[in-house]
């Protein structure tokens, strides 16, 4: 495995968690945002949801990250 795999296996993990629809996903298992408060940020649960709502942020870098991905694998064969 090298470091082009791993690379690719975070861009993957970033666009999981991108997609994820908070409505429909997160709210009904408690996962929310806005079930989220301020003193349960220190908490694993509290990072994993500050982690999914930043990066529904990050769609745009996604989407440059992606195309460069493709371009390079594309090229590289």
């Amino acid at each position: 495995m090298g470091l082009w795999t791993l690379l690719e296996g975070f861009l993957l993990l970033a666009n999981a968690l991108a997609i994820i629809n908070e409505d429909r996903f997160l709210a009904p298992r408690g996962w929310g945002f806005s079930d989220f408060s301020v003193r349960r940020t220190k908490s694993l649960k509290g990072q994993i949801i500050g982690l999914i709502h930043a990066s529904q942020y990050l769609r745009v870098p996604l989407i440059l990250l992606n195309t460069i991905f493709i371009i390079v694998k594309f090229l590289s064969g």
